[in-house]
């Protein structure tokens, strides 16, 4: 008998192909219109009036018009340049059309007796009426009966596109109403069809908003005051405060390390030995960390204190309150210099307390060698390392801390969300989070910590220690450089220190700025005699450290630096600050630079250089900013203009995740709608949980986490 062969083996069935996307689908993932409902939200940025023709002789100069006019003439001219003009007539006067860019289709479209609908802005000329660059199109077909719509786009991703994916959406979407009737904003509008008062209900506010009939007044969509925005701005603060709501009571159900006071009393035996006391606003806020400290669920307290106000000695004696209790704490900066900075302080003030107790502080970066790095490890993960200090460092996946029971997050808006959610998870294992105390020198102003911070508690340090001396801030313009390079030598010879702050590290064709190598060697040259270092991010970490170290040391008279002396460099002779394009700069970013002179017991100076360009006069945005910085040095003044400036985002960190925050909504005048959705949210998270769950997840999608960040 035959042996039986073994049957050939069945290939699996191949998986069907995903389709690849198309260039304007990409587009849409790009600006993160996945979902029906993100479309719907994707709302208009202005609107264009196509319900109407215009006479050319009823047309205003100015003013945009669309007409309908037969082409007499149509020419392409070579000199001065290559261009393409037509001449269109509507019966009541005649229009010359300018195209300094053109397709040959273009030229079939605009041939002489073409009849056309265009629309664009009416000029006056010597020659007569005139439009640039109109859209054009053949003239038939009724006319919209609403504006049309025009979205923020990307490239690859034409408006007419995106207006049919909209529209689309907009059929499929369901928006039921996630507020309950009772709940609803105090927002009426009248009804044309009724003579009835009633709210606007989310659907036909959205359909308003992506279709407004012609007869509503443009204004009161340009700047956001319709009922139909009024509507979608309640709803986006809603979302976003039961976000912060439903956090926060997350958090009350997680537990937490209990940081009671130790026998040693490590806190009160550092406070001792330091050579200065504590402030009457420091002594408050490192009662309120103790009382979170105690509690067995997860702290999250923002510490915010202006530039100098003393935030580290409270984040030491909070870490000493961890370490007595017998765990760990971690301390996290954004720059190595920073980093190394609270590194050098904490040893200081803390091993004469933890050698005795057979523990030390670790450090942890990336450009530490593998040896040493493993070294640190292996102290974090036995318990010896009390407090680790480091970048990004701390957070790696190998870090493995014995008892991590609180971190510390200096300058936290430096980090992005996800950075910050790994350091709380580094005691996920042991089913507890550790306690989390982030601190800014940018202090949040009160409508913005009533915003975004609801589900987190702020102590503020608003005075500053005795000795500090006010630093006067000058606004120059940069055709008298050389005048503020004259005024250095005297303060230099004098035995002062200066900075002098570049903006890029070497030149660029977006931005003709100077490059911090080139200001080195022009001020070397206008200095003999003068030791003058240079410090950019881009140097070894060791280079940089060994820089810094001879400014502190008074070996070096003038420091040429970019932005990485911003934060928590210390040197107290330094007493010019010089901060070259200041127009460059944000308000934080120059408030934060201006914070590292004054340090000491000198009269101290600020002097913003700044430069106009090719347009003859600074930008409105940069000259509030450099008028903020000559009126005050209050860092809380400094914030609340900062907000009125830019908006929220680079106060939270929002840059990192890639989300804005708030796209409707405006914290400086919307504060009746913020009041009622503070109000609001706790009632509809206890009355109507999973409406709450619905509207979260309408509104913040995936970004919710973000907000718990």
């Amino acid at each position: 008998m035959p042996a039986r062969s073994s049957p050939a083996p069945t290939a699996a069935p191949a998986k069907p192909a995903t389709p690849a996307l198309s260039p304007a689908q990409q587009a849409l993932r790009k600006l993160g219109l996945v979902r029906d409902i993100d479309l719907a939200l994707h709302l208009p940025l202005r609107y264009e009036d196509e319900t109407r023709i215009t006479l050319l002789k009823n047309a205003r100069e100015g003013e945009v018009a669309q007409i309908e006019a037969e082409v007499v003439s149509s020419e392409v001219q070579q000199r001065p340049r290559r261009l393409l003009k037509v001449v269109v007539d509507d019966g009541s006067g005649r229009c010359e059309l300018t195209f300094f860019s053109f397709y040959p289709s273009h030229l079939k479209t605009l041939a002489v007796g073409a009849r056309l609908r265009l629309r664009g802005e009416i000029r006056g000329g010597f020659w007569g009426r005139q439009m640039l660059h109109p859209a054009f199109r053949q003239a038939g077909g009724e006319l919209p009966q609403a504006l049309t719509p025009v979205y923020p786009t990307v490239a690859q991703l034409p408006q007419a596109y995106l207006r049919r994916a909209i529209a689309s959406a907009l059929q499929r979407v369901a928006l039921p109403e996630t507020i309950p009737a009772p709940l609803l904003p105090p927002l009426a509008v009248f009804d044309r069809q009724t003579g009835l008062q009633g709210p606007w209900m989310l659907r036909d506010a959205l359909h308003f908003l992506h279709h407004p009939q012609p007869d509503v007044a443009l204004a009161t969509l340009e700047d956001h005051s319709h009922p139909a925005w009024q509507r979608l701005k309640a709803e986006e603060l809603l979302a976003q405060q039961l976000s912060q709501h439903a956090a926060r009571q997350q958090r009350a159900r997680l537990r937490a390390p209990v940081l009671t006071p130790g026998a040693q009393d490590l806190p009160g035996q550092l406070q001792a030995a330091l050579p200065f006391a504590l402030t009457g606003a420091q002594q408050r806020v490192v009662a309120e960390i103790n009382a979170d400290l105690a509690l067995a669920r997860p702290m999250h307290r923002l510490l915010q204190g202006d530039v100098g106000a003393g935030k580290t000695v409270v984040a030491a004696l909070a870490a000493l309150r961890a370490i007595e209790a017998g765990w760990q704490c971690a301390l996290m900066a954004p720059t190595e210099i920073l980093a190394e900075q609270h590194f050098g302080k904490l040893v200081d003030w803390l091993t004469p307390l933890l050698a005795p107790l057979g523990l030390q502080v670790a450090w942890l970066a990336g450009a530490q060698k593998k040896k040493e790095r493993a070294a640190m490890l292996a102290l974090v993960e036995s318990g010896a390392a009390a407090l680790v200090v480091g970048t990004h460092a701390v957070i790696q996946e190998q870090v493995q801390f014995a008892r991590l029971g609180l971190a510390v997050i200096d300058e936290q808006h430096r980090f992005g969300v996800a950075q910050r959610l790994a350091l709380r998870q580094k005691l996920s294992h042991q089913g507890m989070e550790p306690h989390l105390l982030m601190m800014s020198a940018t202090p949040i102003p009160r409508t913005l910590a009533m915003t975004y911070y609801a589900d987190l508690d702020v102590s503020t340090i608003d005075e500053l220690p005795p000795g500090r001396t006010p630093i006067v801030t000058r606004v120059i313009a940069d055709s008298r450089k050389d005048e503020v390079i004259a005024r250095l030598a005297p303060q230099l010879a004098a035995g002062r220190q200066v900075y002098w702050v570049c903006p890029l590290i070497e030149e660029s064709e977006a931005l003709d700025l100077s490059n911090a190598t080139a200001t080195h060697a022009e001020l070397a040259a206008a200095l003999p005699g003068v030791q003058v270092g240079l410090l950019h991010s881009r140097m070894a970490a060791a280079e940089k450290k060994a820089v810094m170290q001879a400014f502190k040391d008074g070996a070096l008279g003038l420091l040429v630096a970019t932005t990485v002396i911003e934060v928590g460099v210390d040197v107290p002779n330094a007493s010019l600050m010089v901060i070259e394009h200041a127009e460059r700069f944000g308000l934080s970013q120059l408030h934060q630079l201006r914070g590292r002179v004054g340090r000491g017991a000198a009269a101290s100076a600020c002097v913003l250089l700044y430069s106009v360009g090719d347009s003859g006069r600074l930008g409105e945005s940069a000259r509030e900013r450099l008028q903020a910085m000559a009126e005050t040095t209050d860092g809380f003044e400094i914030a609340r203009r900062d907000l009125e400036i830019r908006g929220p985002g680079e106060f939270l960190g929002a840059r990192q995740s890639g989300d804005a925050l708030l796209r409707f909504a405006d914290l400086a005048t919307d504060t009746v709608l913020l009041a009622w959705a503070r109000e609001t949210a706790p009632v509809m998270l206890a009355q109507h949980p999973q409406l709450a769950r619905e509207h979260i997840a309408r509104w913040l999608g995936g970004r919710a986490d973000f907000l718990k960040a």
